[in-house]
Formats: structure tokens, C-alpha cells, sequence
């Protein structure tokens, strides 16, 4: 069955490309055009991404090589463990799952994607990549600074995080807690932007049931990150002060509530998790049905369970805190609304499933990754109700089980979400093909890898390893100690990873400069934008493109005209 875009005509009104050519820094650094923001956000992600990753190696290596380097010390001092920890987490979701998810992806899509020239404030846009560029800098120099970076990890719990004192980073930790409010800010003004650039310049035709899933999750995720900040923003000035001014907001010695920062935090931090997690699921709805050559099955039931997800997350935060005093009765009101949680989402991957039921499925590497987020982040979900229900949770608790579940819906969200969108849309993006071949391999290297990272995980923690422990005594004596194994298992299972990532990187290199030439629609898609030519020019549509169905409806065999107008070659 023939498919492409969903439009049937063009219209004069909206602006041509730019004819007047423009400077190197116009151009690249100070451009105001969405595509180079998208990719200067998802550039700049995924440079932190890499660098998160090598953390993650270094403290991997102390976990299972103590003393090896450094005798008595170990691979790292105890306190640059610690700041490489906090910053492995802060960094990979703050600094790389949100810009590539939400900015990169958002910014360079949405226009494109509901036929328009740019987003309704570019300036405002430019601004925002600005400030979180400024935010990339801030973080990298808290780590660097005397006294080292701040090891009260990413959550940065008070008292810990509140007083020198107890981190012994008297500039780390608040050049951190710029680094975070910088960040908000710059997602702020985006969110502001792409919500109503949505509202406000869709292409004739399109109402609200045309727009495109990647669409309508990343401003639900923008609309959730708006909502559940600002709690956490006036929790962060509090600490800020707790830290410089010597104020004792968080701390019990001046009569503080350090269970106070938890609650601000999480009220935040679990709406944090679907902000991430909704732009990911968008993306693979997208190249499911795509690759499926199906239409997606029940988009609106999608829709209206992402809606109901987006409401459930702002009354399940204090799941996380069932071992903090809280009262019990309150925990087992948490524990029901975390399992309500589970039904929408539930709902959203039945649909996917429904989607590749009876299809033609071709196994591109876009496809192989998209269907790998299914797999990979069903195992974090069912882990999770482990976790969810406060009796298990109080054994559980702050142990490697928590890591690995949190590992299983994180590393599908950012990581894998992240290949199933560049591979898919790096035709668009550059105008060349990647190899099918290097896309591959990179595929099965990193899926392999990456569950014996994590699985051992959840069989260390069930036998009691404590996460955010610098050393244990028993791994010089790998020979007996079953655990020490399964330690070394994941780290191994890291630098397969890590070593699978050079792959990527050559792939990505080589068809930049020797790729083949992406055609306008190489992948037989539906959507808006693959109307304009790959790249797209500044303006993205010479004329404004008219929709006439759906995003993942198919015209009958025999009538390309009705959806590939006469004036747009082929």
C-alpha cells in the first residue's frame, strides 16, 4: 500500500527560504532557525552524554578493582567517587536525556512535523540554548573547582547537600545548584515555545486529532515539566542559601526538615520521569508505524492514556519515600496510586503491540531500536511494581535492585529512545543515508551489553548490596565471594558498551561525508516533514502544505496525486 504525506496541495503564505546567504556564526552559532537549535541541543547532549558514560566507567572500575591502582585508595579517592556518581546521574538526565529528548528532537520536529516555518519566538528559542549551554559550562566547572565537585548525589539530599561542612564542596555544590536552576530555566522558555507554536501555526486542515504522537508527548511532557518545577525551584532557593548564606532551612541542628527537601524534590522528580519518558514512546509510535506499514493502532486511546499519565504522576512522588517517616497510612495511599500508574502505560504499550500485530514489519535499524525500547523498558516497568509497594520497598531500598530498575526505564528512555529517533530521522536532518550495516551492529553491541550491565543488578541487590558504596571488603576475594563476580560481570558489561559507541560515532562520521543521498522520503512516511527536502532550507516549506487526514492514514494503492502534489517532486 503506498503511503506519504498527509497533505494534498500547497498555498502561498508562508515565507520562501532564505535567499540571502548568511554568515558562518549567523548561520551556526547565532542561528535562529529550529532545525540548527534542535541539533545544537542534541549535539551538545549527547558530548555530556559521552562524558556521563566515562563516569560511569570510572566508578564501575573502583567497584570492581579496589586498590588495584591506587593501594589503600583504590581507582578513585573516595570523594571524587562520590562527585562522579552525583554527576553521572545529574548529567545523563538533566544534561543528556532532556536536551537530545525534548529540545533537540522538539525543536528540530515540531515545525516541520505540523507545517510551519519556525517556532512562534525564535529569539526566545535562541535564548534558551544559550542558557543551557551556560548550565553545560556551570556544571563541568562545579566538578573541577577546590574542594572538588559535589558528591550528595543527583536527588541531593539535605543534610548532606545543605553545608560544606558534610559534602566538603563549599563551591561544588552550589555551582551545581546553578548549573540545575540555569537548566530549568532554558526548559522553561522552551516549553513556553513549543506549546504555543503548537497551538498557534499548525498548517490548514490540521486540528487537533492530525497532530503527529511525537507532537502531542513532547508537549505533554513540556506541559508536565512546567507544572511540577516550580515547587522544586523555590525548594532549590532555600538550599542554595542553606549552603552559602548559612541559613538552616533543611537542617535539624537549626530546628530545619531535611524531610521537607524530599518531598519538594519528588514532587518534581517523578513527573521528571514521564517528561523524559513520553518524547521516547512518541518516537517509537512513530517509526512502529512506519515500519509496521500500518496505521498506529488507537491513537486516541494513546492520547487519553497519556493524559491520564501525565495527571497520576504529580500523586505517586512519595513512593520514593517509604523508608523516610512517613506516615504508613499515607504509604499505602502512594502504593495504590503508584500501581494506578502502570494501567495507562500499560495501555500505551498493548497499543504498540496492536500496532505490529499482523504487519509487514521491515527490521531497519530505526525499527530494531524502537522495538528494543519495548522490551527494555517493560522490564524497568514490572520491576518497578516491586518497588512501588511499600513492603517490598523497605528490603529493597537505596540497594542495587533500585540501581538496575532505575537503569531499565532510564537507558530505554534516553538512550535507546534517543538511536530510535536519530537513526530514523538523520536522513531529514542531513540529507544522507547512515550505513545499514555499522547501524547494526552498534545495534545488537549495545543491547547485548547493556542487560549484562544491569541484570546482575537486581540479583546483587536482593542479596543486600547497598548502592553508593565506595568499596567492599570481600572483592579481593573474587575466588569465593559470589557477588564480586556479578560485579565484575557489569563492569565488563559497560566497557563492551561504551567500546560499542565508537561504532556509532564512526557510522555517523562516515556517512556524513560518504552516505548515500537521502531522498526527499526514504522511509515511505506520513508525516508533514517529509514533504521538504532533505535537509530542509531555512523555512522549511516554500508553501504552506494543507493536511487532509491523518498522520498514519494511507491513501489506496494507485493515487499517489492525492498525496504528493504535482509541484513537490518526488
Amino acid at each position: 500500500m503506498d503511503a506519504g504525506p498527509a497533505h494534498v496541495s500547497g498555498t502561498a503564505g508562508h515565507a520562501p527560504a532564505h535567499p540571502e546567504p548568511m554568515s558562518f556564526w549567523r548561520k551556526y552559532v547565532f542561528s535562529t532557525d529550529h532545525k540548527m537549535i534542535g541539533m545544537q541541543y542534541m549535539f551538545t547532549g549527547i558530548v555530556m552524554g559521552l562524558l556521563g558514560g566515562l563516569m560511569a566507567y570510572a566508578f564501575r572500575m573502583q567497584l570492581t578493582f579496589p586498590g588495584e591502582a591506587v593501594p589503600g585508595v583504590g581507582v578513585v579517592t573516595p570523594n571524587l567517587y562520590n562527585a562522579l556518581v552525583t554527576n553521572h546521574g545529574s548529567i545523563m538526565i538533566f544534561w543528556f536525556a532532556m536536551p537530545v529528548l525534548i529540545a533537540g528532537f522538539g525543536n528540530f520536529l515540531i515545525p516541520l512535523m505540523i507545517g510551519c516555518d519556525d517556532m512562534v519566538f525564535p529569539r526566545l528559542n535562541r535564548l534558551s540554548y544559550q542558557i543551557f549551554l551556560l548550565s553545560t559550562i556551570v556544571i563541568l566547572v562545579s566538578l573541577v573547582v577546590p574542594g572538588g565537585g559535589f558528591g550528595g548525589a543527583w536527588t541531593a539530599y539535605p543534610p548532606l547537600s545543605a553545608s560544606a561542612a558534610y559534602n566538603h564542596t563549599p563551591l561544588g555544590a552550589p555551582l551545581w545548584l546553578l548549573a540545575v536552576a540555569l537548566e530549568f530555566v532554558a526548559f522553561l522558555l522552551g516549553g513556553i515555545n513549543f506549546v504555543t507554536t503548537v497551538m498557534n501555526a499548525r498548517a490548514p486542515g490540521m486540528g487537533i486529532w492530525e497532530i503527529p504522537i511525537v507532537v502531542w508527548m513532547i508537549i505533554v511532557a513540556s506541559i508536565l515539566f512546567m507544572a511540577s518545577v516550580g515547587p522544586l525551584i523555590a525548594g532549590a532557593v532555600l538550599l542554595l542559601l542553606d549552603q552559602v548564606v548559612g541559613t538552616q532551612f533543611y537542617d535539624p541542628r537549626g530546628g530545619g526538615d531535611p524531610l521537607l527537601w524530599q518531598h519538594l524534590f519528588w514532587f518534581f522528580g517523578h513527573p521528571e520521569v514521564y517528561v523524559v519518558l513520553l518524547p521516547a514512546l512518541g518516537m517509537t509510535a512513530e517509526v512502529m508505524a512506519v515500519f509496521a506499514r500500518k496505521k498506529l493502532f488507537a491513537y486516541k486511546i494513546i492520547l487519553y492514556s497519556v493524559f491520564a499519565t501525565g495527571v497520576l504522576s504529580f500523586v505517586v512522588w512519595a513512593h520514593h519515600q517509604f523508608v523516610a517517616g512517613i506516615d504508613p497510612r499515607m504509604a499505602h495511599v502512594f502504593t495504590v496510586t503508584t500501581l494506578l500508574i502502570s494501567i495507562p502505560l500499560a495501555e500505551v504499550t498493548f497499543a504498540y503491540i496492536a500496532t505490529l500485530y499482523g504487519a509487514s514489519i521491515e527490521f531497519r535499524t530505526p525499527m530494531l531500536w524502537a522495538l528494543s525500547f519495548v522490551a527494555e523498558f517493560m522490564i524497568g516497568g514490572v520491576t518497578g511494581i516491586f518497588l512501588g509497594a511499600s513492603a517490598t520497598d523497605i528490603y529493597l531500598h537505596d540497594s542495587y535492585f533500585v540501581v538496575a530498575h532505575f537503569h531499565y526505564t532510564f537507558f530505554p528512555i534516553a538512550v535507546i529512545g534517543f538511536f530510535t529517533g536519530f537513526t530514523y530521522w538523520f536522513p531529514k536532518m542531513f540529507g544522507r543515508m547512515m550505513n545499514e550495516t555499522l547501524g547494526k551492529i552498534h545495534f545488537w553491541g549495545t543491547i547485548v551489553a547493556v542487560n549484562f550491565v544491569f541484570i546482575p543488578m537486581f540479583i546483587t541487590g536482593v542479596a543486600g548490596d547497598h548502592r553508593r558504596i565506595y568499596t567492599y571488603q570481600l572483592f579481593s576475594q573474587l575466588a569465593t565471594d559470589g557477588l564480586g563476580r556479578l560485579r565484575l560481570v557489569s563492569t565488563l558489561g559497560l566497557i563492551v558498551m561504551l567500546l560499542f559507541q565508537l561504532v556509532f560515532v564512526v557510522n555517523v562520521i562516515v556517512s556524513l561525508v560518504a552516505g548515500r543521498r537521502a531522498e526527499r522520503n526514504p522511509w515511505r512516511a506520513n508525516t508533514l516533514e517529509w514533504v521538504t527536502p532533505s535537509p530542509p532550507p531555512h523555512g522549511n516549506f516554500a508553501e504552506m502544505p494543507t493536511v487532509y487526514r491523518g498522520p498514519y492514514e494511507y491513501s489506496v494503492p494507485g493515487r499517489r496525486e492525492d498525496y504528493w502534489p504535482q509541484n513537490v517532486p518526488a
